[in-house]
């Protein structure tokens, strides 16, 4: 990864020394108002993309946390990861994430707000798993320093007044035989819920695919109607 902070509790000396350093590589505003997501995950997600100044709760799955971290990242965002010490550098870099631009923190301890909160100060995109509840206070003031800095938040977890919901509604494995074979793909029926869209989008989406990223299910191409005569 980019950056790994030490695997104990985060103290206030490796904030202060984050801080100095995530302003040293990227210490400006984000300009455009969305970030790019892959093409499958954009057709989902109200606008195309993750807008800035949001915060959006992620289903439980480390591969949908990574394929959504990897466009950016792919452009040119940094990237925080936040109280994740599973998340696997092989399986980002197979998801297409560009590891020269993550920093991460695996254990925050105590101080997980906090360190979040210093992270999204100079770092358009930041992933975090709640090592807590939150209040609304709390809320509200990193969701104004997300609309000031133009930042990105995606939450493991439950966060009041997020932009959108995105959850694992099904998951399917394929390639195992009767009791043999290995598996090989896994389908799953990703759902949006936002406050933009009235309805709910779903899409079933190959993760990972043959190449090891993701893409949409091909839909089946219509059965040519034979003339009668």
């Amino acid at each position: 990864m980019g950056a790994i902070m030490s695997a104990g509790a985060a103290t206030a000396q490796e904030i202060s020394l984050l801080r100095a350093q995530l302003e040293r590589v990227q210490g400006r505003r984000l300009g455009a108002a969305v970030l790019p997501t892959l093409p499958s995950l954009a057709s989902l997600l109200p606008g195309g993309g993750l807008r800035a100044g949001a915060a959006y709760t992620v289903a439980p799955s480390a591969s949908l946390l990574l394929a959504l971290l990897a466009r950016p990242s792919q452009e040119g965002s940094w990237c925080g990861v936040v109280g994740m010490p599973e998340l696997g550098a092989e399986a980002a870099e197979q998801l297409g994430v560009d590891l020269s631009r993550v920093v991460l923190i695996p254990d925050p301890g105590a101080r997980w707000l906090a360190v979040t909160a210093t992270v999204a100060d100079v770092l358009p995109v930041v992933a975090v798993r709640p090592g807590g509840r939150v209040t609304p206070g709390d809320v509200a003031r990193l969701s104004a320093r997300l609309r000031d800095r133009g930042g990105v938040l995606l939450v493991q977890g439950v966060w009041p007044q997020a932009e959108a919901s995105i959850a694992v509604d099904a998951s399917e494995w394929t390639g195992v035989g009767d009791g043999h074979g290995f598996l090989q793909r896994r389908v799953l029926t990703v759902s949006v819920t936002s406050r933009r869209q009235a309805v709910p989008r779903r899409a079933r989406l190959v993760l990972p695919d043959e190449t090891g990223g993701l893409s949409a299910v091909p839909t089946a191409a219509p059965v040519p109607m034979r003339a009668v005569g």
